[in-house]
């Protein structure tokens, strides 16, 4: 599932694997500690009430949004807009490699 030595960042984007959010993107605000993280997607879950999460719950992709880390890392918030802004563009950058035969970081069948 999750290698161990790849640590969850500020500004990551991750899949939800479990829970009542299942399959839904997310970006990580605050990582708590080894095991959980603040998420927010900036649509259904905004900035001010983010979710905890297990981090055994998610599934990590090798992309962290520059706006995202900048704007916590300089004032400590973040709007919902930027944040449902990088999900969508995340989104549709990954379904546009995907639809030209390339797969997603993380599906299954990746070596």
């Amino acid at each position: 599932m999750n290698e161990p030595e790849s640590r969850p960042r500020i500004g990551q984007l991750v899949r939800i694997l479990q829970g009542r959010d299942a399959g839904q993107f997310a970006v990580i605000l605050k990582v708590l500690d080894e095991r959980f993280v603040y998420i927010a997607d900036g649509d259904k879950r905004k900035f001010d009430r983010p979710k905890k999460k297990n981090i055994n719950h998610l599934e990590f992709f090798d992309y962290v949004s520059p706006e995202i880390q900048n704007s916590i890392n300089e004032t400590g918030r973040v709007t919902n807009g930027k944040l449902r802004f990088a999900v969508s563009k995340f989104v549709n950058e990954q379904i546009t490699d995907f639809e030209k035969g390339e797969q997603l970081d993380g599906e299954r069948g990746c070596n």
